[in-house]
């Protein structure tokens, strides 16, 4: 049986961020428990008692990178005065193409992809949950008219669809000027309409 999630060990959280660090460098996809234990100082019956598993590691893992990514998401958030589609995205972006986050993108992308061809187990859920995530912000980013208001939806649709789609580009080609040259394309058509 697995450590107490809601109110972790000392542990168990070190243990978590050592593993969260070794999946930035090796990713997920052939996650051994013996060689992270070992590469994270721990054995694989002190994983199984914290984690349960390998699978609920793997969960552990991708709600560990998720609160790098609401993290960003939650400085786009001004209730008070909505930064705007194009500037939100923009500061997104800025975010995204920057070289020192590559290692947690390729991770998303990993786990994005997995959600979507093992719909079940340890990634049961997660592509999903980061569509809803970015567009509930992209939409509190909006002002109040234009998120309420005809195509106010279709709009970040289309915005979070260009920002996804130029991720996994830059991921690919690690061409960030003309990637970067293509999202800014978008933002200014954004702005014009």
């Amino acid at each position: 049986m697995p450590a107490d999630t809601a109110n972790p060990s000392a542990r168990r959280t070190e243990l978590l961020e050592a593993a969260y660090r070794y999946a930035l460098a090796h990713g997920l996809a052939s996650l051994s428990l013996r060689p992270l234990a070992e590469a994270v100082g721990s054995s694989t019956r002190v994983l199984m008692f914290l984690f349960g598993n390998k699978d609920g590691l793997v969960r552990a893992l991708l709600e560990r990178a998720r609160a790098d990514e609401l993290e960003l998401l939650a400085g786009l958030r001004r209730a008070d005065r909505p930064a705007g589609l194009g500037p939100a995205a923009g500061q997104v972006w800025a975010w995204l193409a920057a070289s020192e986050h590559r290692a947690l993108l390729r991770l998303w992308a990993e786990a994005y992809a997995r959600s979507l061809v093992e719909p079940d187990g340890a990634w049961a859920g997660f592509a999903k949950a980061t569509v809803d995530d970015w567009l509930d912000v992209l939409a509190a980013c909006q002002p109040r008219a234009e998120r309420d208001g005809e195509g106010g939806e279709l709009r970040r649709t289309l915005t979070l669809a260009i920002l996804r789609g130029a991720l996994l580009d830059l991921l690919a080609t690690d061409d960030e000027r003309r990637v970067t040259a293509a999202v800014r394309l978008h933002l200014a058509a954004l702005d014009s309409t």
